[in-house]
């Protein structure tokens, strides 16, 4: 089992909307894949939660696991994009997912028993959202890998939460304005090779993949460093997600064991199928058929 903690929101295109948020996005291509997933997050008792609960419901998501905050929003992003269809994004604060409760006891049963946590920073954007997730973390099992894609969205940035996390990261992605933000923050080296090592060496980080946009990514462990190109065939529509796509294609290369280079070259054509689609799920879901011909793995829990 999975488990996804972290924000789901609507993402506001100049011209449509669409249900977003890393986590999310994460979570639904690993269920569309066949992973048994656990998504835990929260909406507002609005318009904009009640289409997320029934959408989650018609995609074979426990909406149980979906907390409804009466007291505040749904969260949204205003999403705008420039010529190259890259995203800037304006997020709403104080919206339901900031105060997402993760201190039950269906909430530790499920961090002992997952084969993978999956978190980020915007859930620990403030204080008690930081404390709330790092006490879920100290619950995982011995044989859970955290996963951080720390998707750091300045200035919704805790500073408290960075180190925090990064002690619990097994997997770190990230990209290069995220790595060169958190060197100036940490106190690391300016140099991209060295800031790597030198996350990899102070936080006890066994797995780390970089992304570089146009200039593909650079993974990173004990056995291999790869340098994979972009995948850069048709036009792109917007780069909204391309991250959390290759993220779920990382997080199941590594749960089937596959060899790390068709790993990375998979999760860099996902990446770039995801770029040439509006937002950042798939309405076809033939292009989750692909990575399992492509995986040649048995998408499940056995």
């Amino acid at each position: 089992m999975i488990v996804v903690v972290g924000e789901i929101l609507i993402d506001r295109f100049p011209s449509y909307e669409r249900i977003g948020g890393a986590p999310f996005n994460f979570a639904f291509h690993l269920k569309k894949l066949g992973f048994s997933v656990r998504f835990f997050s929260r909406v507002g008792d609005d318009r904009h939660g009640r289409r997320i609960v029934a959408r989650l419901g018609e995609h074979g998501f426990a909406t149980d696991d979906i907390q409804v905050d009466r007291n505040h929003p749904t969260g949204t992003v205003q999403v705008d994009l420039d010529a190259d269809g890259v995203p800037h994004f304006d997020i709403r604060r104080n919206v339901a997912y900031d105060h997402l409760a993760l201190g039950t006891a269906v909430h530790g049963k499920a961090a002992r028993q997952a084969r993978m946590i999956y978190f980020g920073s915007l859930l620990q954007r403030t204080d008690p959202g930081c404390e709330r997730v790092q006490a879920f973390l100290q619950q995982a099992g011995r044989q859970t890998t955290c996963f951080l894609d720390i998707n750091m969205r300045p200035p919704h940035v805790n500073p408290r939460s960075l180190a925090a996390s990064l002690v619990h990261a097994d997997l770190l992605k990230l990209n290069e304005e995220e790595l060169a933000d958190l060197m100036l923050r940490l106190g690391g080296p300016t140099d991209a090779a060295d800031s790597l090592a030198w996350l990899m060496d102070t936080y006890a980080i066994p797995i780390l993949a970089l992304t570089r946009g146009s200039h593909g990514s650079t993974f990173v462990s004990k056995d291999a460093q790869i340098d994979q190109p972009a995948d850069r065939d048709g036009d792109i529509v917007d780069t909204v997600g391309a991250g959390d796509g290759y993220a779920a294609i990382l997080a199941a290369g590594f749960l089937l064991r596959r060899p790390w280079p068709e790993t990375i070259a998979q999760a860099s054509r996902f990446a770039g199928g995801i770029c040439r689609i509006p937002g950042a799920v798939p309405e076809d879901e033939g292009m989750y058929a692909d990575v399992r011909r492509l995986m040649k793995g048995h998408f499940d829990d056995r």
